[in-house]
């Protein structure tokens, strides 16, 4: 592969190996391929590599396990700066753990050391990286596919500020699908401002996300380590505790969330994910070069999501919070698949359901409209007593809605009609 601005049609590429013990034969191995490949620059520590591919005199850089500070993250910010990682490892059966690490972190393609062959080698797996690639630039995920990977449905909570009730309903829907049999793992993903370890009552001194998210950089996540670092609520449920503080929003990068929601599609068959509001991703806008993103998490989980649930509430100023959310959230993420869900409606607000649900559908253009009546009394036994609805106030209202809502989602994953009929008769106010 030619890259632009190389001699001889020679790859460059760096080096950042972190003193392997086949580092030299690395070097000897590229020096006499120079046809192939031409190294640049051999990089000490993280800073010295990220400022090396952020300068653009390299298209490839060689890592090993014993690579400081690499994580997912690291893969995640080199491709950012259009360096593709790539690993090396030894001949020996020690080489098999290292090439199986290094394919959960993220790496492709990893080539022995070994090899006779060194420089075509990383030529052609530059090749073949590159043509693999999604159209859209968007990262796979950095778990090994083929350890990691299921069919399960993944449902983000989301909705526009003003404090809609996502939270609420996120929990009180997660609840009611592991009742209906369904394995289901809730996932704080609120980088603002997470609230379901305090709704359930839990002490939060460990934030199970940010441990999923250090086991994802390390790439060491797996379906059992994921369900270590969850909550058992029941047989049928698991929760990820959030953030303890918000500021801590940057360990929980997008690279993190892919490898948290593509394990956990492995582990159940439903995944609830409370997330953050924001979509604004003007980060760049203050930085030189490739900056952290506070919404980046909220993003990657709308991306993902096979179903956004886009809560606001029932009255003129939810409405319209609302309606202006649900057209930057298809400009954000064109193409996902949305359900209006209106939080608090009460007859005291004059209009009738049926009103509420045709004014929301002229709005939005989101056929799909759920109605979810007010009751502040059930929320508070909740709260109270760190319950789900289905535990403090199983007869209400509210709890027969959220009820009702998760079994169109239980409905529409499985193909069934049964969300449907329920949804037209709550939208009658059947």
């Amino acid at each position: 592969m030619t890259s632009a601005g190389s001699p001889h049609g020679t790859t460059p590429v760096l080096l950042a190996l972190g003193g392997a013990t086949f580092e030299s034969d690395v070097i000897v191995g590229l020096q006499t391929a120079r046809r192939e490949v031409r190294i640049v620059r051999r990089c000490v520590d993280v800073p010295d590599l990220l400022a090396a591919a952020a300068a653009g005199h390299a298209r490839a850089v060689l890592v090993s396990t014993a690579t400081p500070r690499l994580d997912a993250d690291l893969v995640a910010a080199l491709r950012a700066r259009r360096v593709e990682p790539i690993g090396v490892v030894a001949a020996e059966e020690a080489g098999l753990a290292e090439e199986h690490r290094l394919h959960q972190l993220g790496v492709r393609a990893v080539l022995r050391a070994e090899s006779r062959q060194l420089g075509a080698e990383v030529a052609t797996a530059l090749e073949r990286t590159a043509a693999t690639l999604q159209p859209d630039g968007a990262e796979p995920s950095v778990d090994d596919p083929e350890t990691v990977g299921g069919d399960a449905q993944v449902v983000a909570v989301w909705g526009a500020t003003g404090a809609p009730g996502r939270s609420t309903l996120a929990l009180g829907v997660a609840a009611e699908l592991a009742a209906a049999g369904e394995p289901t793992l809730l996932v704080d993903a609120d980088v603002y401002g997470g609230a379901i370890a305090q709704m359930l009552a839990m002490v939060d001194e460990s934030s199970g996300v940010l441990a999923a998210a250090r086991s994802a950089k390390q790439g060491t996540l797996g379906p059992a380590e994921l369900a270590r670092h969850a909550r058992a609520l029941g047989p049928q449920l698991r929760v990820l505790t959030g953030l303890p503080r918000a500021e801590r929003w940057p360990e929980l990068s997008e690279t993190t969330v892919d490898a948290v929601l593509s394990t956990a599609r492995a582990l159940v068959s439903q995944v609830v994910v409370d997330c953050g509001f924001s979509l604004e991703a003007d980060e760049e806008l203050s930085f030189d070069t490739a900056a952290p993103r506070r919404n980046g998490a909220t993003l990657r989980v709308l991306e993902q999501a096979d179903l956004v649930l886009a809560v606001g509430s029932a009255d003129p100023l939810g409405l319209a919070r609302l309606a202006r959310a649900v057209v930057d959230l298809r400009s954000v993420v064109p193409g996902v698949t949305v359900q209006v869900v209106l939080n608090r409606w009460r007859a005291g607000l004059g209009w009738s359901r049926d009103e509420v649900v045709a004014l929301v559908r002229r709005l939005t253009g989101v056929e799909a409209v759920a109605v979810v009546p007010e009751d502040r009394t059930s929320c508070d036994a909740c709260l109270l007593h760190g319950r789900t609805l289905a535990e403090a106030a199983p007869r209400s209202r509210l709890r027969v809605s959220v009820r009702d809502l998760a079994a169109q989602i239980t409905g529409a994953a499985h193909g069934t009609a049964q969300g449907t009929a329920q949804g037209t008769a709550q939208e009658a106010g059947a």
